[in-house]
């Protein structure tokens, strides 16, 4: 399939998978964030791999515990979405994209060997 339409499609699904995980945060008043930061779609359609990173991170096993639990209700909920764009809804598997907390640690481990600090 062509890259462009690819891109598309995963843009059209990380979009939308953003407004019902943000719909469903904003339910629990918790302060708990879900944000999808990568959609990767297959050239098939068949599978989307949708990575996702959360606040507070103390709460990650928890809540992708709850959302793989979830996962046909929320591929549902994207299908009623995108229903008129897209043809076939793609089978979706969540990953937790833990980017920013390798980003935190390599920040902080160049800030403890630091020089100047002593």
């Amino acid at each position: 399939m062509d890259n462009t339409r690819l891109s598309k499609i995963e843009r059209l699904i990380q979009k939308e998978l953003g407004d019902i995980f943000q719909r469903q945060t904003q339910a629990m008043r918790d302060g708990v964030l879900v944000s999808v930061s990568v959609v990767r779609v297959s050239p098939d359609l068949s599978l989307a791999k949708v990575y996702l990173s959360i606040f507070p991170s103390r709460r990650t096993d928890e809540l992708m515990y709850a959302i793989k639990a979830n996962t046909r209700t929320i591929r549902y909920d994207l299908g009623q979405r995108v229903r008129t764009q897209l043809r076939k809804i793609p089978e979706l598997v969540f990953f937790i994209d833990d980017s920013l907390d390798y980003i935190e640690h390599i920040d902080f481990l160049l800030h403890d060997d630091d020089p100047d600090k002593a």
